[in-house]
């Protein structure tokens, strides 16, 4: 028997450009969004209804780039660049890490998100069963892959993408539809080409989707234009890798010959506006890119480079940043903003199903509470959202229709168990 339930007296985000925001009521039955409007629904004798006084109601955040178990080294190493950051500081320590790292820095991470509304995040690493495990037991929705670094000899290559084909096939699909799969070459820099275009095959032969970084320094720009004489885009391009669903991540240093390349394959780009500031990568052409009709969704990237995962901050950064860079006040407005944290998301995972209070999509939203301070006056609910609303003020969240935090608390993990355990796997490998 199905179950219903319907929300009343709430303020809803529907992102219509007309009218962004409506007072009204939103159905639920199942896993699914039955209705969402402003005239109250005919519903049966006895519903559960729940009164959505004070709240305001939003599409549950979609974080398209992350390594969550990599929350562990949050603060080990700051204010250096990229390479320094990576091969001096965080690839040591990660060389350290066993499957009871790993599950102690996910657990953390999916514990920090689904508090503070992200409801689908994408997250590249080793030891993704692990991972796939907490995904199923805290409720929440994501898109997982085995991350390849090609630094190695050919036999460890080829074993590597037998394992990232088994996770992909293995756990697609999985936890009631709440996670997928994909392929993952680390990039271009890291992966040799013959390891890519081997991904690009087996992705084909799963029929899954791509992702990988690109473009993220200068320096990596520059060496692959020394390597192979073409720019990132253009030889993932000749490597077949745009031939299936690709997203891209970061894409900070791309021209816009390069930019056309992406259009025309469709691919989306995952846009880490804090992590590419913090460790001064660059600005990505986000308005450019949004103007060729490139798709652009936002992504933390890891608590080790961001500091936190909070998706109300990356939202409210690409908001501004490109306003500041570009000395246009016009560029990246609010409700752009919502969405690339939340529809051009969904889309960039090529999860059509979510991203949106609409009629027939997956129940995965959040209400934030609106008694605060900085919620006041009530002028311009969306304006708020991108411009006063943080991560804190997510009161509810539901993932696939079940409620997975209530007033604050989240009811599928146990936080402190989890903090403690993160605490006690970073003294380990200390």
């Amino acid at each position: 028997m199905s179950h219903k339930w319907l929300i009343e007296n709430g303020a809803f985000l529907v992102l219509d450009h007309t009218c962004p925001i409506i007072n009204g009521y939103m159905l639920i039955e199942d896993d699914l969004i039955k209705y969402v409007g402003e005239i109250r629904p005919q519903v049966e004798e006895g519903i559960q209804i729940m009164d959505g006084s004070g709240l305001l109601f939003m599409p549950g955040l979609i974080n398209t780039h992350g390594h969550s178990p990599m929350s562990l080294l949050r603060g080990l190493s700051d204010d250096v660049t990229l390479q320094v950051w990576l091969q001096q500081k965080i690839w040591p320590m990660e060389a350290k890490f066993s499957e009871q790292e790993i599950s102690a820095g996910a657990a953390l991470s999916i514990l920090e998100m689904i508090k503070g509304g992200t409801t689908t995040f994408l997250d590249m690493y080793i030891y993704m069963d692990e991972v796939a495990r907490l995904v199923e037991q805290a409720g929440i929705r994501a898109v997982l892959t085995r991350g390849v670094l090609g630094m190695c000899s050919e036999q460890e290559q080829l074993d590597k993408l037998a394992g990232a084909v088994s996770f992909a096939k293995e756990w697609n699909h999985a936890a009631d539809g709440r996670i997928t799969t994909m392929l993952s070459p680390h990039s271009p820099y890291t992966c040799p080409p013959a390891l890519i275009h081997k991904f690009v095959e087996a992705a084909h032969d799963l029929d899954v989707s791509l992702h990988t970084h690109m473009s993220e320094t200068r320096l990596e720009v520059e060496q692959c234009i020394k390597d192979y004489g073409v720019t990132p885009a253009q030889h993932l391009q000749q490597l077949g890798f745009f031939s299936r669903p690709a997203l891209v991540a970061h894409g900070v240093h791309v021209n816009s010959e390069e930019i056309q390349l992406l259009a025309a394959h469709k691919v989306s780009v995952a846009h880490n506006p804090g992590s590419n500031l913090k460790l001064a990568s660059g600005i990505a052409p986000v308005v450019q890119l949004l103007e060729a009709g490139v798709n652009v969704s936002l992504g933390t990237d890891s608590a080790a480079s961001n500091n936190n995962l909070d998706m109300f901050e990356e939202m409210n950064l690409a908001a501004l940043i490109h306003k500041g860079v570009s000395g246009d006040p016009t560029a990246v407005p609010a409700i752009e903003a919502i969405k690339m944290g939340t529809e051009y998301g969904a889309k960039a995972l090529g999860l059509s199903h979510i991203g949106s209070l609409s009629a027939g999509k997956k129940a995965d939203f959040i209400a934030l509470s609106l008694q605060q301070a900085h919620f006041v006056p009530k002028s311009d609910l969306l304006s708020h959202l991108i411009y006063s609303a943080g991560a804190q003020d997510v009161e509810h969240v539901w993932v696939n229709g079940v409620q997975v935090v209530r007033h604050k608390e989240c009811l599928t993990m146990d936080e402190e168990k989890i903090c403690y355990e993160a605490e006690a796997a970073l003294q380990r490998i200390s």
